[in-house]
């Protein structure tokens, strides 16, 4: 492993936590689109139906999946930017 990996460990490790943050505010936000209001349906709620509880899941799942993406490559881009090499 490189430097430029070694070095890029914890800052990956910070942007993924912020990056978690920031999908988990987005989806309550698309979900009070979808629903209205009140909170996301969690696969345990007894009152849900199938419908809503996988609805939610792939809304989420959809929305974590691109926050991701487009952090870690915005973190690899600026990381080669500073130091000339690619993280990955």
């Amino acid at each position: 492993m490189n430097a430029a990996k070694i070095a890029y460990k914890p800052v990956g490790l910070v942007l993924g936590a912020a990056g978690g943050m920031l999908a988990g505010m987005a989806f309550k936000q698309v979900w009070k689109v979808i629903e209205g209001e009140g909170d996301a349906p969690d696969a345990m709620d007894e009152d849900r139906r199938w419908k809503e509880i996988l609805l939610a899941a792939a809304v989420q799942g959809a929305i974590f999946a691109v926050v991701k993406a487009a952090i870690e490559r915005s973190g690899a881009v600026t990381a080669r930017r500073l130091t000339g090499s690619w993280p990955g």
